[in-house]
């Protein structure tokens, strides 16, 4: 019997310690993956809370929340996105910021293949540019419009493969199947400098900042982790991992 009681007792003494640490489901742009596993892995050590996380593209995320995706926070690779959800009322007014700016950088993974100004795009002879589809996503338009600086749009334009994505365009360039592709400097960036191959990182004022906000969602207005993460992505450790991987943040 008394073993019984004190098993109670321990059961019961535990039970605050459970009870203050959640869940929270987050949807993450795929080009923030590398940081927002990190981060992730620090807001648990930190807070207790742990963050669930789902990586793809902001548009299809966008049709899943619509479509009631059971998502508490948006790590979007635009601001548009999160603006429209707070607009719908599936996000809620007043959670929005900005929690990265991102770089662009045309890469391959050949050493010395893409200069430090990116003369290659237009001496260089490629067969395949990969770029990200510019309708859907902020990097693709990004790169849109620094070819459209250079004038090469057009003349570029039969060599381009076209992803769904960064991820995908980052994949298409890793792979050979194109010889380089704008991607986000994110995802070739080790130890403050480009890792395998080799790139240029496209300067600031030659596309529009890619602005990249989260948001909370309806479905996370009552769930204190994700007021916790949001908060933690607005902290020095957070900011810090995030400009570890080539982002800018305010």
């Amino acid at each position: 019997m008394r073993s019984v009681r004190h098993l109670c007792a321990a059961l019961l003494f535990c039970l605050p310690l459970t009870a203050t640490a959640d869940d929270v489901q987050v949807a993450v742009a795929s080009n923030f993956t590398a940081p927002m596993q990190k981060i992730a892995a620090a807001f648990a050590r930190d807070t207790g809370h742990r963050a669930v996380l789902a990586f793809g593209a902001t548009g299809k995320f966008y049709a899943q929340i619509h479509n009631g995706a059971p998502f508490d926070v948006l790590l979007s690779a635009d601001d548009s996105t999160p603006q429209r959800l707070e607009h719908d009322g599936i996000g809620i007014a007043g959670s929005r910021f900005t929690y990265a700016i991102g770089t662009l950088v045309l890469w391959s993974p050949r050493e010395g293949y893409v200069d430090p100004q990116g003369k290659v795009l237009s001496d260089g002879d490629f067969r395949h540019l990969a770029v990200a589809n510019p309708k859907t996503a902020p990097y693709g338009a990004a790169a849109m419009a620094t070819l459209d600086r250079m004038g090469l749009r057009e003349k570029l334009r039969p060599r381009f493969v076209q992803g769904e994505n960064i991820a995908q365009t980052h994949q298409f360039v890793a792979s050979g199947n194109a010889e380089l592709g704008f991607v986000a400097l994110s995802q070739v960036i080790e130890d403050g400098r480009i890792g395998k191959g080799s790139g240029w990182v496209v300067p600031a004022d030659q596309y529009a900042p890619i602005r990249q906000d989260g948001l909370l969602l309806r479905h996370g207005e009552g769930n204190p982790a994700a007021q916790a993460l949001l908060e933690y992505l607005r902290g020095e450790t957070a900011k810090a991992l995030i400009r570890e991987y080539g982002y800018a943040v305010e």
